[in-house]
């Protein structure tokens, strides 16, 4: 999964996707290096970050949909109903909501209606607060167990279950431990029965891991392989040519002869 963040402040694609025809140009560029669909956002979910209306996140990805004319896979990175049938309406096939359903309640209805696919994300508090001090007993248990909660949910409102894939919210009101421990312990994740995406790249936390100032593409390609071979299906990623290339690697090297 490709990322394409339409927005000024996003925290490592911000400002260079703002434009309707570059980021268009963007997400049929990793279409063509590998990726199997782009995840594209109008509303940075940064830590600290603010949040925008719906006329403004409309404003943003709509040209860029419309300039895609569904010929290419998409999915809509919001937790805003109208944000989403507008992107469904022009071809977006998931709907990628970081609240998992929890901030809007006509949400979950738009994404059955349409028969999309939905991706559930775990999230500790709201962008503008996660990262204060988040505490966990049980960061995997814990996470798991919000999940299987969120899922449950999704179903009762009508969203086909095969249709549904769950992430763990790497750096979503966690701290760098916590993010290495939930893909450390993917298992407990996987036991949902549910595919799982992780989203690693270009993280803070891999940052801060290695010493650098910006979590480097060295780092997020070791830790999207690392989670690949732990059983993530889906890996969302900023560089999807460096990272489709490591993937063929590592893929070649579990199938053995």
């Amino acid at each position: 999964m490709g990322v394409v963040n339409v927005t000024p402040d996003s925290f490592s694609d911000g400002g260079v996707h703002f434009d309707a025809d570059v980021a268009a140009a963007a997400v049929r560029r990793m279409v063509e290096e590998g990726a199997a669909i782009v995840d594209v956002g109008g509303e940075s979910t940064r830590p600290g970050s603010d949040g925008v209306s719906a006329d403004e996140e409309l404003r943003r990805v709509v040209p860029v949909l419309e300039r895609l004319g569904g010929e290419v896979p998409v999915s809509i990175d919001t937790a805003k109903a109208e944000v989403a049938r507008r992107a469904l309406a022009l071809g977006a096939e998931m709907v990628n909501d970081v609240t998992a359903l929890r901030a809007d309640p006509a949400l979950a209805g738009v994404c059955a209606d349409a028969g999309a696919y939905v991706c559930l994300m775990h999230m500790r508090g709201e962008p503008r607060t996660m990262q204060d001090d988040p505490r966990y007993d049980d960061v995997a248990s814990e996470v798991a167990a919000f999940l299987e909660e969120r899922l449950a949910y999704a179903v009762s409102e009508g969203i086909a279950e095969e249709r549904i894939c769950l992430d763990p919210g790497i750096g979503f009101g966690k701290t760098l431990e916590h993010n290495l421990e939930l893909v450390r312990r993917l298992d407990v994740l996987l036991a949902l029965g549910r595919p799982v995406l992780i989203g690693f790249s270009r993280k803070s936390s891999l940052a801060k891991l290695v010493g650098r100032p910006t979590g480097p593409l060295s780092a997020s390609v070791a830790a999207a392989v690392t989670a690949y071979e732990r059983g993530a299906a889906i890996l969302r990623v900023h560089d999807v040519r460096e990272h489709v290339e490591a993937l063929t690697v590592a893929r070649a090297v579990a199938a053995g002869p």
